[in-house]
């Protein structure tokens, strides 16, 4: 697959000689809308001392990435934006992938970000240095060092592309679809889309007209629901622009109901009756054949995996040019795509539509904290964190989305804006306990908390529904979404408690030793006892 893989990421080291890293007070890695978020709320906390490193040419993230034919989002416009940023001139109820990706331009230059952006630095090495206390890092671009590093490279960053034997033989074009090749002529080819994720979802019913013959491989048909998308009126982004309230209103109403639908995802087992019956009449009544409504309908509870919104994929599925394979891709023989049930088919085009890495996150394996371990090696049994945010072993480190953030019907941003108010008490806490100081995550309220989400965790359909999804890690554990509303988590993560952290101070240097050009110390933790409270009890749903 390397020959597919597009080189819209830079990956060749800077030249020697460029110089001694520069220092920053904060270093954060990523700009989509969590990085982009977290450097907004630096300069709202009156800290400018900042980069943002990216790995690509320009902001946005997976928005920049994602560019395929029908890229939209599955959460309504007015929820997928930042309360700080509330854009008045959305253009539909669900925008597409070209407005959601001018929308994080804009707010780079309304916010003032673009003078602390390093584009085309993708991070080689994040290394904690005990002794100073500070990040060093390693960068295609340059080399830094920082007090605090912010990890918001996402969990939907770095495709998945499925290791199918004979794959490099296959003489067309292959690619993921988070790469999408453009210069790739669809029509009047056999294209094959192996996946029926949210991705697949939307690309289906773009390709499916043009090609010749289109031929999707299912391993597990989702639960659809109808998606009431429609353009949002001139008169209403008038009076949005002119009167915000009623804007904030519309958020507002947006937010509370999916707030209440939470219990449905993780409480009992019958709480998603209703929805299953409007996903099974919708299937009904857009696809007549019996044999393909019976392929295509799944049998596991509703909300075990993600559901989806459409109301042109079950169409696209029926038409007389598509076929559906029940099955996944096992092999590849020449042009000759061979399914797991024998299943055969000719192809010219293949495009992956299969996801990315939420459990088992690459940038892990390129951090390396006190000890010398990596992240990846501490995560070897499973992600875990402090709220979501800090991770022991890895003083000052903190990431945005980080496990058991996501959410299963509602919008991102929000889980994103709880994380931005603990790092910007995380930034108080440093500046009012002085000097060079680190904060340590500890390992008792690290399992403390992760034994508080497991156990609201127990009983949610994502752990009882009858099915395997992305949510769960290798061992089964559901490391990736939250159990609750976005309102508690904000709740949990108002402020930081400093219990919960080994404080770590830097000592004095002998005065024999004293350099005028350097500051070497040795890090000395502080005796501050241990948080034993259960995370927030009070604040549980």
């Amino acid at each position: 697959m390397d020959r597919q893989r597009q080189a819209h990421h830079g990956t060749e080291r800077r030249e020697e000689g460029a110089g001694p890293p520069r220092h920053v007070r904060v270093a954060i890695v990523g700009s989509g809308f969590g990085g982009l978020g977290a450097a907004v709320r630096l300069r709202q906390e009156g800290i400018t001392d900042f980069v943002v490193l990216e790995r690509g040419d320009a902001v946005g993230g997976t928005w920049r990435d994602n560019t395929y034919p029908g890229a939209a989002c599955d959460v309504p416009s007015h929820l997928y934006s930042y309360s700080f940023a509330p854009n008045p001139d959305w253009r539909r109820a669900y925008s597409r992938q070209p407005d959601i990706r001018a929308y994080t331009e804009r707010v780079t230059d309304v916010f003032g970000i673009r003078p602390h952006l390093r584009l085309r630095h993708e991070v080689h090495r994040l290394t904690w240095d005990g002794a100073a206390l500070l990040w060093r890092i390693e960068t295609t671009g340059a080399d830094f060092t920082a007090d605090v590093v912010v990890s918001a490279t996402g969990p939907l960053s770095d495709p998945v592309v499925p290791d199918v034997p004979g794959i490099d033989g296959f003489p067309g074009e292959v690619f993921h679809s988070s790469r999408w090749n453009h210069g790739t002529e669809l029509s009047g080819r056999r294209v094959a889309v192996v996946g029926t994720g949210a991705s697949a979802a939307q690309i289906v019913p773009r390709v499916q007209p043009a090609a010749a013959a289109l031929t999707v491989f299912q391993r597990t048909p989702p639960w659809v629901l109808p998606k009431l998308d429609r353009p949002i009126t001139a008169a209403e982004r008038l009076l949005h622009r002119h009167i915000p309230l009623t804007a904030a209103a519309r958020r507002g109403a947006l937010w509370a109901v999916r707030e209440f639908q939470v219990r449905a995802f993780t409480r009992g087992t019958g709480e998603m009756g209703a929805a299953q019956a409007i996903a099974r009449a919708h299937l009904a009544r857009q696809v007549k054949d019996p044999a393909l409504r019976a392929a295509l309908t799944p049998s596991y509870r509703m909300g075990c995996k993600r559901v989806l919104l459409s109301n042109d994929y079950y169409p696209a599925l029926a038409s007389p040019n598509t076929t559906v394979v029940a099955s996944g891709l096992v092999e590849v023989r020449g042009s000759t795509l061979v399914a797991d049930d024998g299943t055969t088919t000719e192809a010219d085009v293949i495009v992956f539509a299969t996801g990315f890495r939420p459990t088992s996150l690459p940038v892990a394996e390129r951090v390396v904290g006190a000890g010398g371990t990596t992240l990846a090696e501490s995560w070897d049994r499973g992600m875990r964190s402090l709220r979501g945010t800090a991770v022991d072993g890895f003083p000052n480190f903190l990431t945005i989305i980080g496990p058991n953030t996501g959410l299963g019907n509602s919008s991102m941003i929000l889980m994103i804006e709880a994380q931005l108010d603990y790092l910007a008490d995380f930034m108080r806490q440093l500046r009012i306990l002085g000097g060079r100081t680190a904060l340590a995550a500890r390992p008792e309220a690290v399992a403390s908390w992760g034994d508080f989400v497991g156990r609201r965790l127990e009983h949610s359909v994502w752990n009882t529904g009858n099915c395997r999804s992305w949510y769960l890690d290798r061992f089964g554990r559901n490391t990736t979404l939250w159990p609750g509303t976005t309102g508690e988590f904000r709740r949990l993560l108002r402020e930081v408690d400093l219990g919960e952290y080994e404080i770590i101070r830097a000592a004095p240097a002998p005065a024999s030793a004293a350099d005028p050009g350097r500051s070497v110390s040795a890090a000395e933790p502080s005796t501050a006892e241990p948080s034993t409270a259960e995370p927030a009890p009070e604040a549980a749903a």
